[in-house]
């Protein structure tokens, strides 16, 4: 399940100030927490009134998150972020494509996917949380 990883997670530029900075470490934090295999800081990021076009809410994305984290040995996650749009500060959009790899206990247990992300996030006294996502691989319109 890539969004719940991915999404969430990219380790680029420096230090920023204003909201864009803060949603660039947000994204470092959500990639820190999804290498680590930490369902719980992964989240703890998430809206509880996270919903999606795909029908999901925040306990669907970490019930997708545990299971993901079950199969996978290793998680390696490679995010650029594409663009960030603060909107009157408090919301914010931001677009990332994240190559990602896992290995898993198969004989032949790589996979390797890259997706593009673009998620809506809400800021409630300077901390951000995910609020919508959606997301697709490469070359196809994310939903």
């Amino acid at each position: 399940m890539p969004v719940a990883i991915a999404v969430l997670l990219a380790g680029c530029g420096g230090e920023q100030a204003g909201p864009d900075g803060a949603l660039r470490a947000w994204v470092d934090e959500m990639h820190a927490a999804a290498e680590a295999k930490d369902r719980g800081a992964f989240v703890d990021r998430i809206s509880a009134a996270y919903a999606d076009a795909r029908g999901n809410s925040r306990d669907d994305l970490s019930n997708l998150l545990r299971l993901y984290f079950l199969r996978a040995n290793r998680v390696e996650l490679v995010p650029s972020i594409d663009s960030i749009e603060v909107i009157g500060g408090t919301a914010a959009e931001v677009v990332l494509t994240v190559g990602m790899a896992a290995t898993d206990h198969g004989r032949f247990a790589l996979r390797a996917d890259a997706y593009r992300f673009e998620l809506e996030l809400v800021s409630a006294d300077g901390d951000w949380q995910l609020i919508s996502a959606r997301w697709a691989e490469l070359g196809q319109v994310p939903r």
